[in-house]
């Protein structure tokens, strides 16, 4: 689970390809009502409302009203936790690949 919130892990929420398209679309703006988000799907609102639900949980993302309408807007800090992870497979890979690398130029010689 995330340290961020206990009810919803990070890599749970953005393993869903909506969900990391609803991300997306949210880092490209400020914050987006849900009427707009649920335009960019073939969905329906509560479905769509659903994965923002999932993804609120997991702390990526905040809502408020305004009004009749609930807005969205992301909260990237959760997702530091994935760049992490994938920072260190990423390390892994580049030295194991340097090691094959040596080990294929010393069998040349």
């Amino acid at each position: 689970m995330s340290e961020n919130n206990p009810q919803r892990n990070v890599f749970d929420a953005i393993a869903d390809p909506t969900r990391r398209r609803l991300v997306r679309l949210l880092a490209e703006t400020d914050e987006m009502p849900l009427h707009e988000l649920t335009a960019h799907f073939q969905m329906g609102r509560t479905a769509v409302s659903k994965h923002l639900t999932i993804l609120k949980e997991a702390g990526l993302v905040f809502d408020r009203k305004v009004g009749r309408e609930t807005r969205f807007r992301l909260n990237a800090s959760p997702l530091q936790e994935v760049q992490d992870w994938v920072a260190f497979y990423s390390k892994f890979w580049s030295t194991n690949m340097l090691r094959l690398k040596q080990l294929l130029e010393e069998e040349e010689e």
